[in-house]
């Protein structure tokens, strides 16, 4: 027999304390953290550039990277303005500001300052069906190249060392997978993968070299954090496969048929100008940032939703204040 509460005393259960530890309130910083994968992407490229700063020593000052970062948040803020778009949203900016400081190199900070002003600029100004046309950092870095003989990509800043090539494969899958984009990826690597053994088989090298150029860090923040850019890549899974092959296979032609050096940003670049044809042909739901459920389409996954956490229905308990 259950003892009867006292008058003037509340009973507390878990019942009644269930609807406090899952209101909105208090589940609403770990939903805006989980449902959007940009979240996951700012902390890993934020860990790398300060692994890379602080044990690697990048040849990259701190006044770049402000440069970089600050320029790249006031721009995304002032084309936020100019178009009347109802918020400024800091994480796009954040990430390719981010990326500029991993891959650009220069000595001059003005071009540092040009660079990531084109790269956000690029998202508002070359669109189609409002969706961008080319990768932010990819556009910046390839644009300023051909502007000037003054930056560079050091793709050896990196090293090949087989642990860290791991744990970057191991913080970019958890990226990937929350972007929905692991096939472009996986795609991607495979097919490059398979061109740099079969160039080794073909010309006789050892096995060791391809597998030296795999560990390259350069080639995983590619991998992952570049060629996966959900806003950038087809919509469906199958154009983003077909999107992946191009790329590999460009990129595999320009630098080892044309013996140019960054092959796969000039690549990337070149076969972004496809992927609305691809869409066209290929169609698939357009990507949304603020996704927060999955939702199963003629045989994909898409993820579909906002960020506006629910209230998850809880049995409420009526408590016995006497008789």
């Amino acid at each position: 027999m259950q003892p009867r509460a006292n008058p003037g005393e509340t009973s507390i259960t878990h019942h009644s304390i269930a609807p406090v530890l899952h209101s909105p309130i208090t589940r609403r910083p770990l939903l805006l953290f989980s449902n959007d994968p940009r979240h996951y992407q700012i902390a890993v490229l934020s860990s790398l550039l300060f692994y890379g700063v602080g044990w690697l020593e990048f040849d990259i000052a701190w006044p770049q990277i402000l440069i970089s970062l600050g320029t790249a948040l006031i721009t995304q803020y002032v084309c936020t303005r100019i178009r009347r778009l109802p918020s400024f949203d800091p994480r796009s900016p954040l990430i390719s500001g981010l990326s500029l400081c991993l891959l650009l190199r220069t000595n001059s900070l003005a071009l540092a300052f040009l660079t990531a002003a084109l790269a956000i600029a690029s998202k508002f100004l070359l669109k189609y069906h409002e969706k961008h046309i080319f990768n932010p950092t990819n556009f910046g870095i390839i644009a300023m190249m051909l502007l000037t003989n003054q930056v560079w990509v050091s793709p050896a800043q990196w090293g090949s060392k087989l642990y860290f090539a791991f744990l970057i494969s191991c913080a970019g899958g958890i990226v990937i997978y929350r972007a929905a984009r692991s096939d472009v990826s996986c795609a991607f690597v495979i097919s490059y993968a398979a061109i740099l053994f079969g160039r080794a088989l073909w010309l006789g090298d050892p096995w060791a070299i391809p597998i030296k150029q795999l560990q390259s860090g350069a080639l995983l923040l590619f991998t992952f954090y570049m060629i996966s850019d959900p806003k950038t890549t087809p919509d469906s899974r199958a154009g983003r496969i077909l999107f992946a092959l191009l790329v590999a296979a460009g990129a595999g032609y320009i630098q080892f048929g044309l013996y140019r050096t960054n092959g796969l940003l000039w690549s990337l670049a070149l076969f972004s100008l496809l992927t609305p044809l691809i869409d066209r042909f290929l169609p698939g739901m357009k990507y949304e940032w603020n996704a927060s459920s999955l939702k199963f389409v003629k045989g994909e996954f898409y993820e579909k939703g906002n960020l506006v956490p629910r209230p998850i229905p809880c049995p409420v308990n009526q408590v016995s204040t006497g008789p």
